[in-house]
């Protein structure tokens, strides 16, 4: 009948532990992955200027910004919606 050669009990052994190590791979990365978007949950940064919401209008906003004083010019507007 069934004749099992010395080398079968290796060979279940090392397919179980090459689909533990996957397993465990991807249990790694889902992991990671969840962790970042915990960490990354829509927030963003945006580069405006500091004290802007509470200006009436954007002209208004840019006239205060001190960073932007010389870089204004009145005779060249620019909107950008």
């Amino acid at each position: 009948g069934d004749i099992e050669s010395p080398t079968a009990g290796a060979d279940v052994a090392v397919i179980g532990g090459v689909i533990a190590a996957v397993v465990f791979v991807l249990i790694c990365l889902l992991v990671v992955m969840v962790r970042y978007m915990y960490r990354h949950k829509g927030t963003y940064h945006t580069n405006e200027a500091k004290g802007t919401e509470f200006a009436e209008s954007a002209d208004a906003a840019l006239k205060n910004d001190p960073t932007l004083q010389e870089a204004v010019d009145e005779s060249k507007k620019e909107y950008f919606i």
